[in-house]
């Protein structure tokens, strides 16, 4: 059976009940963050007149960071083996398993007890690099020292670069050039099919490239852009989903929806309908197709508009105690360079706050009447 979405979730289920109540996420990133920069700030304060080409160190010792993380990474990361054995399964077995293509945010920050190392790793990790700072030392300290601390930084790079992949999408770390680009590579080495053989690198594709095991497969065009808002609402999940997922209903409560060309009630799986709208002051036509339909749970549409506008709305609902909560995921992007610089500049705030405003609108409509009746 593939492992897919709904494993993913029964999976993040049983290894967040298995947690120790203790666990602190804040205090574990701390320690690593606080123990590694001061690492490197002891060992660089030892720094004394350093020459200009003993700063080439640095990157270099960068780079032999990176073969020694592909290495482990995909060796002991991938491959089971004796000496590796609980490497193999808190990676393979865990992270792979937490995270699938499709499911790569993580949600609470209980849920960095899969993303980062285990935070006496680094404590383990930097008792060698003494001893190497100790004996290069005898022969210069200035080498000894930029050696060490940059291979400490590479350990703490790691660990950021590879928090960033698993923030949300909608985070605006996570949109910047390279994290975006690194995060896209990173989701497809979370692909089942090519986890154990392509994109080892996280913070870089150097090693991939240099070994062959680099692969890239263009975004679609909806991945552009990611708005993601929520609202809780004095309602049942199924109530609010059936009615949100009815387009009739959706001039009702968001503004940018103007007509709808279609049959009433909540839609299913394989149905089309389309729509005029009038989002961040520009009107425009859609040609929906309903991709998927789970009462009380999850709904999900995509579009073709005008500009090469293609778009992907997914609704989704969550009990909690005194109704649900509502989540709308709106992904879009466009084929043209001037539309896309134009989303940039103007487009895209507008839209976000069209967004933000209808799920208001939404929560209005529940509380003045119980439009499920």
């Amino acid at each position: 059976m593939a492992y897919n979405n709904d494993n993913a979730q029964a999976f993040r289920a049983r290894y967040r009940d298995a947690i120790h109540p203790l666990y602190n996420p804040w205090l574990h990133a701390g320690f690593v963050l606080a123990y590694g920069l001061t690492g490197m700030a002891l060992l660089w304060r030892t720094l004394d007149a350093v020459a200009l080409w003993q700063w080439l160190l640095v990157p270099l010792s960068l780079v032999f960071f990176s073969w020694g993380e592909y290495q482990v990474h995909k060796r002991l990361g991938h491959n089971k083996t004796r000496f590796g054995k609980l490497f193999y399964q808190r990676h393979t077995g865990d992270h792979h398993s937490f995270f699938v293509e499709g499911q790569m945010r993580y949600e609470t920050p209980r849920d960095w007890r899969v993303i980062l190392f285990p935070a006496w790793l680094i404590v383990l990790y930097s008792l060698p690099l003494l001893g190497i700072w100790w004996l290069l030392g005898k022969l210069d300290g200035n080498l000894a020292a930029l050696f060490t601390g940059s291979m400490l930084l590479g350990y703490m790079t790691y660990e950021v670069a590879h928090a960033c992949e698993h923030l949300p999408a909608e985070h605006p770390v996570a949109r910047l050039p390279w994290i975006r680009q690194m995060r896209h590579l990173h989701a497809l080495h979370h692909r089942r099919e090519l986890m154990h053989s392509r994109n080892f690198g996280i913070v870089h594709p150097l090693m991939d490239w240099l070994y062959g095991t680099l692969y890239w497969q263009p975004q679609a065009t909806h991945q552009q852009n990611r708005q993601q808002h929520r609202v809780s609402i004095a309602r049942p999940a199924d109530a609010v989903l059936s009615y949100a997922a009815a387009p009739a209903h959706w001039p009702e409560w968001h503004p940018s929806s103007r007509h709808i060309y279609g049959r009433d009630g909540a839609l299913l799986a394989g149905e089309v309908f389309e729509e005029d709208i009038h989002a961040a002051g520009r009107s425009g036509h859609l040609r929906w197709s309903v991709l998927d339909y789970q009462p009380g749970r999850r709904w999900q549409a995509s579009a073709r508009g005008d500009h090469g506008l293609e778009l992907l709305l997914t609704y989704e609902c969550l009990e909690v105690a005194g109704g649900c909560e509502f989540l709308r995921t709106l992904e879009y992007g466009f084929d043209g360079v001037l539309m896309r610089l134009a989303n940039c500049l103007l487009l895209e705030r507008r839209i976000e706050r069209e967004s933000q405003a209808s799920l208001q609108a939404l929560r209005v409509v529940f509380e003045r009447s119980d439009p499920a009746a």
